[in-house]
């Protein structure tokens, strides 16, 4: 039952809503999992340093979290960083 409206769901719903809910997509609509891998598409500058993440720069085992910025990894030489997914494709 939804909180907001009353609205009451079949289980039917539930189950196709479920198996349809993709959760974290890259720029390109690929789900993301945590401990995928993923590359820059776009040259991103980090706030508040004169440093830049290039294109191409891999990223291994990446955490996924609600937010702003979704995912949570570290980068090497760079350290702890957050990213969107809209900057990164899986592999």
């Amino acid at each position: 039952m939804c909180p907001d409206c009353g609205h009451s769901f079949s289980a039917e719903d539930v189950e196709r809503v479920a198996e349809t809910d993709v959760g974290f997509t890259d720029a390109f609509g690929t789900p993301l999992v945590d401990g995928d891998t993923i590359t820059l598409i776009k040259e991103l500058k980090v706030r508040g340093t004169s440093s830049v993440l290039k294109v191409g720069t891999k990223v291994k085992n990446i955490r996924l979290s609600e937010g702003d910025h979704e995912i949570s990894c570290k980068i090497k030489d760079m350290g702890a960083m957050m990213l969107k997914c809209e900057f990164v494709k899986k592999g």
